[in-house]
């Protein structure tokens, strides 16, 4: 590597001056590598001058760098055609060269707002967005899988009161975000599934006991089996149970110490607190076997990596609970009952299939992350593209 291209970080350039003057440095430059028309490919040109062309380049320490490079203006001999040499490192009709926009890019994907980081470096706001959306398009295209992974994760997020949902779908074996797409309906969807590549590919789709997407899966994945979310059965038994206790104790379904106590699992509860506990559901029998109910259901469906013996055996369990919890007569029980029944095959493959929608649910955390930084996003091209860079 020469002493020129380790000045501009470029290859193949003959540095020819550098002058300071106030706070800007300017680098007079030329490049010598090969010239070829652009048109043709042809090597047989005719030299027609030379040209300047100023271009914003890396700061050095506080001060602003700029390029003053020289330009050879030429005359194909095989097709005619006049043009201006090709530079590396710098496109035709930029005002700045390619590793001054990376930095931009790279500074304001880090937290630096546009209006700060035109300041600091001389250019409008506008210009900052600009060439952060041009590097962010290309890193989106770059990072984007061509097609649907093996397993797949689908989920709902909230995007805009204006636009309302949008839909994840996460690569649930690289733990990364596939793609993302407006609407959360079949309707808004299937002009979605009927472009997607590789759908006969994926095998295995987790999701919440959302019926839409379930028909969704059955009509365009016809290969992959529907596994319910672990986290999404649980978090809907906790919901019918707690709205049963509203039920039967408005008063004490009131007190947040005791919502928190009958939310968690009594082995992750402390000695004091179990006694607690036990001494508020002796007082309500009703209460404390419905309780006890909701902890052994909760308990059969958090097993996992079972074989398909194993789960032979539990699925008897699973029926049983089910049918007792339509017969109980209490109407969110019922509910409930109905619920895990028409979901029983998918919840019944918990049991061997270990992945989950918690990865989905971890990157909805940074899209809010995304969302809040931006300050909310109109356009919805720009939001999927970061979620694509961003959660990869």
């Amino acid at each position: 590597m020469t002493d020129s291209e380790i000045v501009l970080g470029l290859p193949q350039y003959e540095v020819s001056n550098i002058q300071r003057s106030g706070g800007t440095i300017t680098i007079s430059a030329r490049y010598t590598g090969p010239i070829s028309c652009p048109n043709c490919g042809g090597s047989r040109l005719r030299n027609k001058g030379w040209c300047r062309r100023r271009v914003r380049h890396d700061d050095w320490g506080f001060r602003r760098g700029v390029l003053e490079l020289a330009v050879r203006k030429s005359r194909c001999l095989a097709c005619g055609r006049s043009f201006r040499q090709r530079l590396p490192g710098v496109h035709p009709c930029q005002t700045a060269s390619e590793s001054f926009q990376e930095m931009v890019y790279q500074q304001h994907l880090d937290g630096i707002n546009r209006s700060c980081l035109g300041r600091r470096k001389g250019i409008g706001a506008a210009t900052v967005q600009r060439y952060f959306l041009r590097h962010l398009q290309r890193r989106a295209r770059q990072d984007h899988a061509p097609v649907c992974p093996k397993v797949l994760g689908i989920d709902e997020h909230f995007f805009t009161r204006k636009k309302g949902y949008a839909t994840t779908f996460c690569d649930l074996k690289n733990h990364r975000i596939y793609d993302v797409t407006l609407g959360r309906s079949e309707a808004a969807l299937e002009s979605y599934f009927l472009s997607l590549k590789g759908k006969e590919q994926v095998r295995v789709v987790c999701m919440d006991l959302a019926v839409v997407y379930r028909s969704i899966v059955r009509k365009h994945f016809p290969k992959a089996v529907i596994v319910a979310d672990r986290f999404h059965v649980i978090r809907l038994i906790n919901h019918h149970f707690l709205a049963c206790w509203r039920e039967i104790d408005p008063v004490g379904s009131k007190h947040r110490g005791l919502m928190s106590l009958m939310r968690r699992h009594r082995h992750n509860l402390k000695p004091e607190q179990k006694l607690r506990l036990l001494a508020y559901l002796a007082q309500r029998p009703a209460l404390n076997v419905i309780y006890r109910f909701k902890q052994r259901l909760c308990y059969l469906l958090l097993k996992k990596h079972k074989t398909r013996r194993q789960c032979q055996k539990l699925a008897p369990r699973f029926l049983r609970a089910v049918i007792e919890l339509r017969q109980s007569g209490l109407a969110q029980l019922v509910a409930l009952g109905d619920t895990l029944h028409s979901w029983s095959e998918e919840i019944a493959r918990m049991w061997r299939f270990t992945r989950s929608n918690g990865i989905t649910e971890g990157f909805h955390n940074k899209m809010e992350t995304i969302t809040r930084q931006a300050y909310g996003f109109r356009n919805f091209e720009n939001y999927r593209q970061r979620v694509q860079v961003l959660c990869a």
